[in-house]
């Protein structure tokens, strides 16, 4: 009999809420097939089953969040499958620094090289711990005394209590054991109260005046006749909480330019298809934003930095987010060392990253970690954005629709080019307009003035 337990799909995550089962108890499941949906604070994502057999029991109910470790169903192995057989799965799961699977019964199991020192690793499957990575400066540490209360913060939970200046000891949670999750702390911040949560004794807090500060009263509307009401999903909440926070918290300012790409029009006609047959993937005006900026970033590195309490902290590597829409709403995976790629290297990037977004099967590790971001309304038609700062970026660019304008060219004639609007919303606590501007003209000139041929291998 093997037990699958809440895998630990990221350094940070500690908890994962089951979404769907997609086996009833009874069924037949293969290895490597889809056993049933997870959604983490980070990313939702399918869990496929470690070894092939039969669902003999489902323990945890879907709409359930438990820790790290916990068991959630057994499973009867096949011939096929090994006797004790504890590989770790495919897909997303392959991420995960804590078993899946374990036999039943079978006591303590050892790490493995993936696994590392984590606790969960290496405790009972009936006494699963919610614990975060053991990695150094990731792990969160204890509260005071919480009176017989779970203990366990996420370095997240500790991170959006220090920036609202929220005392997390006065907080009630609401998670297993009566740990603190994002959730109680993005309320306390909806709420205007995390002034009102500091400790016995402290000063009085000044009074806030910024309206941006306190969320407006919620206005509640009887829902009428014929219209649909359904409660919104773990993603959908997320979204909303964190483009809530960054609203509230950024000093949001915003800058356009308007960039003639008719030269990357022509290529990209010209090279789309031989790049296709020769790479395997679709090539499209983003790689050549995406390099186009990352030579900005490197010439204004304050622009790929990021406010941590009092310091700031400027990357020497580009992490760059990709916003990609699908089903649920919308996700930010992030190419790592975007830096060091070429535009094959980065088109492909896209093209995996978008796919397994749109296919659920990104790990949370994936949609973290963003020093900078880049949004791509174009296609659908938007002619100028004004996006929301991906927190905690110091700013977030968006490529509009390509579209053909009369234009004053050399000696004050007019032609037709293909112009778009590149724009960036840009935190004022970090940059200054005149930062943000030449960083923009930086692109602008980049866009305008490379040659992408011959990077582009056709």
């Amino acid at each position: 009999m093997t037990s699958i337990q809440m895998p630990q799909l990221g350094e940070t995550i500690v908890e994962g809420t089951i979404l769907k089962w997609l086996k009833s108890e009874g069924d037949s499941v293969e290895r490597d097939e889809p056993l049933f949906e997870i959604s983490t604070d980070k990313v939702d994502t399918e869990v496929p089953s470690p070894v092939a057999g039969t669902v003999t029991r489902i323990i945890v109910a879907e709409g359930e969040t438990v820790p790290v470790g916990t068991e959630l169903a057994e499973i009867a192995s096949g011939e096929d499958a090994p006797a004790g057989s504890s590989d770790a799965p495919a897909g997303a799961a392959a991420a995960s620094s804590a078993p899946l699977a374990s036999e039943a019964g079978s006591g303590p199991s050892a790490p493995t090289p993936d696994q590392g020192a984590s606790d969960a690793s290496s405790a009972p499957a009936s006494a699963p711990t919610p614990v975060a990575s053991a990695g150094a400066g990731s792990a969160p540490g204890p509260l005071p005394d919480r009176g017989g209360r779970s203990q366990i913060l996420s370095p997240l939970v500790r991170k959006l209590a220090q920036e609202h200046a929220i005392d997390l000891s006065t907080i009630e949670g609401t998670g297993t054991g009566g740990r603190i999750t994002k959730s109680d702390v993005m309320s306390v911040v909806a709420q205007g109260s995390g002034q009102a949560a500091a400790p016995a004794g402290a000063p009085a807090p000044a009074a806030v005046s910024s309206p941006a500060a306190v969320a407006p009263p919620s206005v509640g509307l009887a829902a009428a006749q014929g219209d649909t009401v359904e409660p919104m999903s773990h993603i959908r909440k997320a979204i909303a909480s964190h483009m809530l926070a960054s609203v509230n918290e950024t000093a949001r300012a915003w800058t356009t330019v308007e960039v003639n790409v008719d030269h990357l029009v022509k290529l990209r006609d010209r090279a789309k298809d031989a790049f296709l047959a020769t790479h395997g993937v679709k090539l499209t005006y983003l790689p050549f934003v995406v390099r186009a900026t990352i030579d900005a970033l490197k010439a204004y590195p304050t622009v790929n930095s990021r406010i941590d309490g009092e310091n700031v902290v400027t990357p020497r590597a580009v992490h760059m987010g990709i916003a990609v829409s699908y089903d649920a709403g919308l996700i930010v995976p992030v190419i790592r060392d975007a830096d060091v790629m070429n535009s094959v290297g980065i088109a492909r990037a896209i093209v995996d990253l978008a796919a397994r977004a749109r296919a659920h099967q990104l790990t949370p590790d994936e949609v973290q970690g963003a020093t900078f971001t880049i949004t791509n309304p174009g296609p659908y038609g938007s002619l100028v954005s004004l996006p929301i700062i991906s927190q905690p970026n110091a700013g977030i660019l968006s490529l509009d629709a390509i579209q053909k304008r009369p234009v004053v060219v050399e000696h004050d004639a007019i032609a037709v080019r293909s112009m778009v609007y590149v724009s960036m919303s840009w935190d004022h606590r970090l940059l200054d307009g005149e930062v943000a501007t030449r960083f923009l003209a930086r692109v602008k000139q980049n866009l305008e003035s490379w040659d992408f041929a011959e990077d582009l291998g056709v």
